[in-house]
């Protein structure tokens, strides 16, 4: 229960200790911003909410995280808590899901996969409406298909059930590790797969473009979809490409094997001073540009988290940096590090305190 010591109790505190008391939980008082000596005399006030002791911290300068820290393992010992051998282990799922137009060959391509006719299949388009889930293993490998409605252009999706088809298909695109695009390769590339697409970039998961029906296409339509993705997908250039057939039940398990391997790289970590040296290297060999006087210079960065791999980079001056700077970023950390199949997220922000002592 965190208070904030630089202001006087609030009635939302007391409402909030209330609650607290009724839930009969054990509770850690902390008292936070215990960075001002002028403050010592606001912790004789945070007795009257009845928690005992606080612990004094300061989140921003990492100031009794560490007895924080002592408290919460003893609070824990102290509820000698124990492991149930009988209660069954969750096996880890990689949840993939499948999007594409209507009549894209979606269910075809879950039944191939799943070696059993599931789910519905029909010419008609839109014959699936509802989100269907299933397991299914494969080389000692644990993963869950998710078969969608197929998702037409705004303006051609109806009111009623279909439009809630549509919105659950995009809310699967959340729920998922990675994203299968199919593309009816008979059809080719068009419009409304660009648009599948940025959803799963905005979406910020692993992708795949599936060609399905390959078993009908020459050489010349292959060669000719391979240029039209070239063009039309610049904007993904990591996604890996895959020419399958759900009927003929043909490369489609490469989709496991390319799972996993996007699954490795999202979960991949580059260490701060490695990443450092990398990203000093880069910058220097194409210093960013800027109409402005003052320009901006690379500080410092490290990755900040994974699934997907995010990257926080602090720039002096950097609100003026050129807003193509972070696509180059983004395609020579991928030279060097891969990342392949997974959307990525770099944010820059400004290195305030290098800016500060420039003013001064």
């Amino acid at each position: 229960f965190t208070i904030d010591l630089s202001t006087e109790l609030t009635v939302n505190d007391y409402a909030a200790a209330d609650i607290l008391r009724k839930s009969q939980k054990p509770v850690i008082l902390v008292a936070n911003k215990y960075d001002n000596p002028g403050l010592e005399e606001n912790v004789y006030n945070i007795y009257e909410l009845g928690f005992g002791e606080p612990v004094r911290v300061s989140a921003i300068h990492k100031f009794g995280i560490e007895q924080l820290e002592s408290e919460i393992i003893k609070r824990f010992k102290s509820l000698d808590i124990t492991k149930n051998p009988e209660k069954e282990i969750k096996k880890e799922l990689t949840d993939i899901c499948i999007l594409g137009k209507p009549n894209a060959g979606k269910s075809s391509l879950v039944n191939a996969l799943l070696g059993e006719e599931k789910v519905i299949v029909s010419d008609i388009p839109g014959t699936t409406r509802d989100i269907t889930d299933t397991e299914v293993s494969f080389e000692e490998k644990a993963y869950n298909l998710i078969d969608t409605a197929g998702l037409r252009r705004r303006g051609k999706i109806e009111r009623g059930v279909e439009k809630f088809s549509a919105l659950r298909s995009l809310n699967a695109i959340e729920r998922s590790d990675i994203v299968v695009l199919l593309i009816d390769g008979n059809k080719g590339v068009t419009s409304q797969d660009l648009h599948i697409a940025q959803h799963a970039l905005e979406g910020e998961k692993g992708l795949v473009i599936a060609i399905n029906k390959i078993d009908i296409l020459d050489e010349d339509k292959k060669n000719w979809i391979i240029r039209t993705l070239r063009r039309r997908f610049t904007f993904i250039p990591w996604a890996p490409v895959i020419f399958l057939s759900a009927k003929n039940k043909k490369n489609i398990f490469q989709i496991f094997r390319i799972a996993d391997e996007i699954n490795f790289e999202r979960k991949k970590r580059i260490d701060t001073p490695v990443l450092n040296s990398f990203l000093q290297k880069i910058t220097y060999k194409h210093m960013p540009a800027s109409s402005k006087t003052k320009k901006p210079k690379f500080m410092f960065g490290s990755q900040v988290d994974t699934e997907p791999p995010k990257f926080l980079l602090f720039f002096r001056h950097a609100k003026n940096l050129h807003f193509s700077y972070p696509r180059y970023l983004e395609n020579e950390i991928r030279k060097e590090y891969g990342f392949t199949g997974t959307a990525i997220n770099i944010k820059v922000k400004a290195s305030v305190g290098k800016e500060k002592k420039e003013k001064k």
